[in-house]
């Protein structure tokens, strides 16, 4: 993808590396116009700061999907802080997931990257006046969330996939130990241009245009060191009427999750910790899967009632276990060996059987749905696009994988893409950038 070819018009192969080079300057170029703008005071307001998170503590929980008025004040998503905090605030109403190769080369130009990428999130999740370039230079911003930016609930969550630790940058000996590029499982049918790749964006709002403006802000501050590889654009549904966010097959999607306000939880299940063998540098960070699942859904509302209830284990209305009468209610597994009431392969009771042994394979869900229209064949095209995060892929993600494999659902979806990332440490303060000790 990245290999420059005789592209028709008579540009060689020497011709695109010079045009790699000056993408390249103009990449180290916007990095340094986007560092001065935002030091620069003047006439221009400045980015605002947004408070770091307590030290060690859990990211504040966000209101979820739909509960923010529109056109209200949305609440700004800290910035700083051990850990990137999107990945405990509860889904926004929309989002697109991007992965990229990195076209960077080298480490010094790797590391300008990273600094870029990081001056742009601080300044896209805190608001504020962009910098103008000058009567003679382009605008300074796109211009679609109109002269003052807000913050719009905005978060963005960078993480960096296996193939980065290649030879290109001299990182092998550093990746984290348990990262890998994610496997085919079985009843996948994987398609290698929604797959892997060096460098995952996920950017999530209340609104389109405030994630559409993030992602046109980045590309542009990042052209000639990131290409995009596949992305795919999400929306959370709200409650409906109350509870968990449903995703496209009717059922509230998510009932279980560990609680993200729990620092015990999170640091037992979601965090890199000291001691785990991991390098230094990823500590504070965490395993991100995403997976682009397709739902069948023209297949699906021809199925009764009681058989999609009996498959995943739980009231469709209500969202509790076909054992009980609230959606957090704990299902009854011992009272129900046989799977009389609750099925022995709905979905519920192999993704988490809740016995002592599977108490460590629990993982953070932060699911959205998708919607890209229709396939060639005039069926609609929609779908789950999965995201969740873990200390150890083997241990969580691939276990509870090969535990659903053959569950009746599997008749109803299809995974076709996505990828293994480490979502790095957290930024701490204005000093510090995405990966800088990866980099050191």
């Amino acid at each position: 993808m990245n290999d420059a070819r005789h592209d028709g018009d008579g540009t060689t192969d020497d011709g695109a590396k010079d045009a790699r080079r000056f993408a390249r300057r103009g990449f180290l170029r916007g990095a340094a116009l986007a560092g001065a703008g935002l030091a620069a005071g003047g006439a221009a307001a400045p980015a605002r700061a947004p408070a770091p998170a307590p030290a060690g503590g859990p990211a504040p929980q966000l209101p979820l999907p739909g509960t923010a008025p529109l056109g209200g004040t949305a609440p700004v998503v800290p910035f700083h802080g051990p850990h990137q905090a999107a990945v405990l605030t509860p889904p926004r109403r929309v989002t697109a997931f991007v992965a990229f190769d990195v076209t960077a080369e080298g480490r010094r130009d790797l590391a300008d990257l990273l600094r870029t990428l990081t001056e742009r999130a601080r300044f896209l999740t805190g608001g504020g006046v962009p910098d103008p370039l000058g009567i003679t230079g382009p605008p300074a911003d796109s211009g679609i969330l109109g002269p003052q930016l807000p913050a719009g609930a905005l978060s963005v969550t960078v993480g960096v996939g296996a193939a980065l630790f290649d030879d290109r940058f001299g990182l092998h000996a550093r990746a984290p130990r348990r990262l890998t590029t994610m496997p085919a499982f079985p009843d996948d049918d994987l398609q290698p241009d929604w797959c892997h790749g060096d460098l995952s964006l996920q950017l999530c709002a209340d609104d389109t245009d405030t994630v559409l403006h993030a992602l046109r802000d980045v590309a542009r501050h990042t052209r000639g060191g990131l290409q995009v590889r596949w992305r795919l654009d999400g929306f959370a549904s709200p409650p409906r009427p109350t509870g968990t966010p449903r995703n496209l097959f009717g059922f509230k999607d998510g009932t279980a999750n560990p609680d993200p306000g729990s620092a015990r939880e999170m640091t037992d299940l979601v965090w890199v910790g000291r001691g785990a063998g991991e390098p230094d540098w990823a500590v504070g960070g965490s395993y991100q899967v995403v997976r682009l699942i397709r739902m069948l859904v023209e297949f699906w509302d021809r199925v009764s009632l009681t058989e999609q209830e009996r498959m995943f284990g739980r009231a469709r209305e209500t969202g509790a276990p076909l054992d009980g009468n609230g959606e957090f209610d704990a299902p009854d597994y011992p009272g129900d060996p046989k799977g009389d009431v609750i099925p022995l392969d709905s979905h519920i009771r192999k993704a988490n059987p809740r016995t002592a042994d599977t108490t460590e394979q629990r993982l953070l869900r932060r699911a959205y749905n998708y919607d890209r229209g229709m396939d060639g064949n005039g069926n609609l095209d929609m779908g789950l696009l999965f995201c969740c995060y873990q200390q150890d892929l083997a241990r969580q993600f691939e276990t509870v994988q090969r535990r659903l494999a053959g569950e009746p659902l599997v008749d109803y979806v299809t995974p076709f893409g996505g990828g293994y990332f480490f979502a790095l440490p957290g930024v701490r303060d204005r000093a510090d950038w995405y990966g800088r000790a990866l980099l050191a």
